[in-house]
């Protein structure tokens, strides 16, 4: 786990920040907030009333007007370059545009990369269409509404287009922030030359070439598909042509039991597909919290159309053609031996996703990737291949290989955009949630209980786990759904949360009060006295901190706020009572 202990800015650190706000505009270092090293006391007045949309608005119409030249770029082209223009590089470029720094964004496909064009957003479009046809062909969950539906269909290119469109108007929505703001979309295929230098440029006209005085490498993965299978995308095919969903095949096979595996088999049964998994590991959905991983088995694959087969590699995979199915050679995962051939309608190839780093140039800074990946620190920061860090450089994403989530992404831009600014940040990666969308949601974040057990055995400390169900929730049971449990892991003897799993009725949105609490340092003794609204799923979660009982007991009362925040309200109470500002009113 990362240390909580916020870092403070060193004299160099501030010196060498270029392009960064005068150092009597930084805040003081003192708390982590929201998984990053943040700060609590700074600005205080940016902390009440509507300060902080005030402020916002105005830094935000002076940045655009001159994109960050109240900085000013020192001689270089920009104070920050971003090759790749996915949720990460966005992210990281509003940041910096309201820092003051002068920025750049690279992008040599389409805005938003895979997460809007080829992943998450059109991905929940369809997961939108699966879960009302879920409901509506339910006919003893509509009946214990009162509700009666004679028929249901669906016409399939109305939901792809559905998902489209969605993709559209979040990449335009994504495209203008950056336009209003006054960042500078360049367009084509980002190489580094040297350092602080990059040349970008498009098949067919002159490459370009521009100074930075910092880079963020952000190019995001592509699908990885193993040796022995043949793509088409037609029969045979990655999660980026099933988006599109140009065929409901009668039959299909998904190799891969994760994320992308489970939510594409919800999608593909709820419109009328029979789905056959082939997972190499001995389980099904293997990075799951086992004991999340099994009820989810029982209430996401054991009831519908979905058969299984574990503990076997698709050693070749042939595309449909000429009257023959899609054939699917399994070999067992252990011993090699080949153990059948599936026939099927067409195979969805779900085996994760490997970076998209080549052609950046790294051989021109000394950079070898791993396995792919781009080397970093815990700060982001590229490494050589001596080991040393290479000054400018830095690298969030999927390209790093740390979390392959888009808003691990976006975290870790805005924390390369905090450092560069003169403010020293490391992400607590344990902290960052992650979700499944499936029907009923899974959700997680920190560690599973296997995790959790092996960090106690090496530290020397006891881990005590509680879970509550579903089944006892009044929201839930209203709305007839009461599948699902929550768990937490935390240490007994502290309090201190190490890992919450859902699965349950709008269980991604259920999670982040648990995600917060982690980025927060909140122990269970302590959030266990927060208020939810009644009746609401929040509930959940309220029962679940309530039913921990860590040995130590909370530092202060119940009702009194925690000591950052106490210090806040002093310093605005002192703020509001000074003689002065009578003297003034």
């Amino acid at each position: 786990m990362q240390s909580t202990a916020a870092a403070s800015v060193s004299a160099s650190a501030i010196a060498s920040a270029g392009g960064a706000r005068s150092e009597a505009a930084r805040r003081p270092g003192g708390l982590r907030v929201c998984g990053l090293r943040g700060e609590a006391l700074a600005r205080p007045s940016l902390r009440i009333s509507q300060a902080p949309a005030r402020l916002a608005v105005a830094r935000a119409t002076a940045a655009a007007a001159t994109n960050g030249t109240v900085a000013g770029s020192g001689g270089f082209d920009y104070d920050l370059v971003i090759i790749g223009a996915g949720v990460g590089g966005h992210g990281a470029a509003l940041h910096a545009v309201e820092e003051g720094l002068k920025t750049a964004i690279i992008e040599g496909d389409v805005v938003g990369g895979t997460c809007v064009n080829r992943g998450c957003v059109p991905s929940k479009a369809l997961l939108a269409v699966s879960g009302r046809m879920r409901e509506l062909h339910d006919e003893h969950h509509m009946k214990s509404l009162g509700l009666q539906v004679s028929s249901t269909g669906y016409d399939r290119q109305a939901v792809a287009d559905h998902a489209n469109n969605l993709a559209s108007k979040i990449r335009s929505n994504l495209t203008n922030s950056m336009k209003a703001l006054g960042v500078d979309i360049l367009t084509g295929v980002g190489t580094i030359v040297g350092k602080q230098k990059v040349r970008y440029g498009k098949v067919g006209f002159p490459d370009k070439e521009i100074t930075a005085r910092n880079i963020i490498i952000a190019t995001g993965s592509t699908p990885f598909v193993p040796k022995g299978i043949e793509i088409d995308g037609k029969t045979v095919f990655t999660s980026d042509h099933a988006l599109k969903l140009e065929s409901v095949p009668d039959w299909i096979a998904i190799v891969g039991s994760g994320y992308i595996g489970l939510e594409f088999s919800d999608v593909y049964t709820a419109l009328g597909s029979e789905v056959t998994f082939v997972e190499a590991l001995d389980q099904l959905m293997p990075g799951f919290d086992p004991e999340i991983a099994k009820l989810a088995q029982r209430v996401l694959i054991n009831p519908r159309k979905i058969d299984y087969h574990t503990g076997v590699f698709a050693s070749k995979i042939t595309p449909a053609k000429d009257g023959k199915p899609v054939l699917i050679e399994l070999i067992d995962a252990k011993t090699k031996e080949h153990k059948e051939t599936l026939e099927v309608d067409a195979a969805l190839i779900a085996t994760g996703r490997a970076p998209f780093t080549k052609g950046l140039g790294l051989e021109n800074i000394n950079v070898v990737t791993q396995r792919g990946f781009v080397p970093v620190d815990e700060r982001m920061r590229v490494m050589d291949a001596d080991g040393n860090v290479v000054p400018n450089l830095y690298c969030i994403g999927d390209a790093n290989g740390k979390l392959m989530l888009a808003h691990a992404a976006s975290a870790q831009g805005i924390s390369v955009v905090e450092q560069i600014s003169g403010r020293d940040h490391i992400l607590n990666h344990l902290s960052i949630p992650a979700a499944c969308f499936t029907h009923p949601e899974i959700s997680m974040v920190g560690l599973t209980e296997p995790q959790a057990r092996e960090k106690a055995d090496k530290e020397g400390f006891e881990v005590s786990v509680v879970k509550t169900s579903f089944k006892a929730n009044t929201k839930a049971l209203a709305e007839n759904e009461g599948d699902g449990i929550a768990k937490l892991i935390y240490r007994s003897d502290t309090g201190e949360i190490l890992g919450v799993h859902i699965l349950g009725l709008h269980a991604a949105d259920l999670i982040h009060e648990a995600s917060n609490a982690i980025a927060l340092g909140t122990r269970v003794q302590d959030i266990k006295f927060a208020v939810h609204a009644h009746p609401t799923l929040s509930e959940v979660l309220d029962e679940l901190f309530k039913a921990a009982k860590p040995r130590e007991v909370p530092d202060s009362k119940p009702s009194q706020p925690p000591q950052p925040l106490l210090k806040v309200l002093s310093f605005i109470t002192a703020l509001l009572s000074s003689p002065k500002r009578d003297q003034q009113r």
